[in-house]
């Protein structure tokens, strides 16, 4: 028998192979779920199957341990309208000049790129992203493109009550709000300004929209604010909230030591003693949490626990920074920068091909570093992770008060920190510590010995045997 040409061979191939798809199931025996008959409308059923349950990605946006990055953080900006201690430098930090930060159009076309990539949500950070100008805007044009499910931001908080009406018209659908204390003196001192009672009715604004939850981060710090995991907790109660504690992690500036790193087993045990019956959630794909629920409350309970237990190994998170930098590992110290190759000409191709080889690089775990805590890294300001020193010393140097009714569900029959009163009274620096850890926190702060002044107990609590701070101001935010 003569030999049969090549070409016909091909065609004969090709059309042997034109009834598979591209999972590799033949259309003749369906995968369980697909339907059966591959008659014409069977073959438009499969088709839509196909199309829901396909994976989306190129190749460019997944690495070499098969991770498909599905989740792009864009930072708006590196400017803050707060000074957090675990985020920025005491001495600040030096801004990257405005021309060679990305241009509105520059992030949506970023952004445009990736999601006709696979990623189907973008997150907005900073800096501070509410106090970028256009923002409104750049959420309203990210809304219009095809493919993207979830717009969410990271907010501080204060500006929040005020824009979130108009950025949920827009299309924002999530929102995690950084707050560490819910002692207001306390929170001028984390954060080196005032503006405690924006943030809580930023958080009651969102409640009342009907975001659900909405997110509260709170990077726990020893002795600064472990002492208020169950005042947390127990917001969730009447509130449905989402409170996510984060491991305090090391970045540039922040002055991170071991000892005040607060585990996620050590949170965990201590919320368990108060409440035995706290339940695990099921995990979620590609999650960074570890969530709970306490059965009866609305909210529940998070852990990102990047030091102790990292989650690495289901990461699908890429960063831009706002000067256009692409970070594929928040702990690591390599960047591309997309921004420069933008403006060079790059075509949609060639950008692709250098995110995709910036990609395929990312390590296994933690950029590949055997010890994060010695790595050395952008400060967290600069990299879109979030999670006041008082102009003048109060009126009177009374004691502080807190009433926690005005952060949590009223209808609690008690408070859950009775604490102690402290106030630093030489260059007008209040904070609220427990008794027992007032020396011990002020050297974990990293306090120079000026600010070691002279500390004004106030009567004690027949309840608890140490007083109770009560802040002496009225919060005027919404009550649930």
């Amino acid at each position: 028998m003569a030999a049969r040409p090549a070409s016909r061979m091909l065609r004969q191939l090709l059309r042997s192979n034109v009834r598979s798809c591209s999972s590799g199931a033949p259309m003749t025996q369906p995968r369980p779920g697909e339907p059966s008959r591959p008659t014409r409308e069977g073959l438009s059923m499969r088709l839509q199957f196909l199309q829901e349950h396909a994976a989306p990605f190129s190749a460019f946006l997944t690495d070499s341990f098969g991770r498909q990055h599905s989740y792009l953080r864009i930072s708006l900006t590196e400017k803050c309208n707060l000074r957090c201690r675990y985020c920025m430098p005491e001495e600040g930090v030096s801004l990257t000049p405005k021309a060679d930060l990305l241009t509105t159009e520059e992030i949506l076309t970023l952004a445009r790129l990736f999601v006709k990539e696979g990623v189907d949500k973008i997150r907005l950070t900073g800096g501070e992203p509410l106090i970028r100008p256009d923002v409104v805007d750049i959420v309203a044009r990210l809304h219009q493109l095809e493919g993207l499910r979830t717009i969410g931001v990271t907010t501080n908080g204060i500006n929040l009550a005020r824009l979130l009406p108009s950025l949920q018209q827009a299309g924002l659908s999530a929102v995690n709000v950084s707050l560490d204390t819910l002692v207001p003196a306390k929170f001028e001192f984390i954060v080196r300004r005032k503006g405690f009672h924006k943030v809580m009715e930023g958080i009651h604004k969102a409640i009342e929209l009907g975001y659900k939850p909405v997110k509260v981060n709170c990077v726990v710090m020893r002795g600064l604010n472990e002492d208020e995991l169950l005042d947390f907790v127990a917001l969730t109660e009447g509130l449905p909230l989402d409170v996510r504690f984060i491991e305090y992690m090391p970045f540039d500036g922040n002055k991170w030591n071991f000892k005040k790193m607060v585990s996620y087993k050590e949170m965990l045990d201590a919320i368990r003693q108060r409440w035995p019956g706290l339940e695990k959630l099921p995990e979620e794909d590609s999650s960074t949490a570890k969530a709970f629920k306490i059965p009866g409350f609305q909210g529940q309970i998070s852990f990102i626990t990047s030091m102790s237990e990292h989650f690495c190994g289901t990461c699908n998170r890429l960063r831009i920074t706002a000067d256009g930098n692409l970070k594929v590992c928040l702990f690591g110290n390599s960047e591309v920068s997309l921004r420069d190759h933008l403006r060079a000409g790059a075509s949609e191709e060639e950008l692709l091909r250098i995110i995709g080889v910036a990609v395929g690089r990312k390590k296994r775990q933690h950029a590949g570093m055997f010890n994060i805590a010695q790595m050395k890294n952008r400060p967290m300001i600069l990299i879109g992770v979030l999670l006041m020193l008082q102009d003048s010393p109060p009126a009177s140097w009374s004691t502080l008060s807190w009433d926690p009714l005005h952060v949590r569900n009223p209808g609690a029959k008690q408070c859950l920190s009775d604490q102690m009163a402290t106030l630093w009274k030489r260059h007008s620096v209040p904070m609220a510590l427990p008794l027992s850890q007032q020396c011990l926190g002020c050297t974990r702060m990293d306090c120079s010995p000026k600010d070691l002044c002279q500390l004004l107990p106030t009567p004690g609590s027949a309840r608890c045997g140490l007083p109770i701070p009560l802040y002496s101001g009225t919060y005027q935010g919404k009550r649930s």
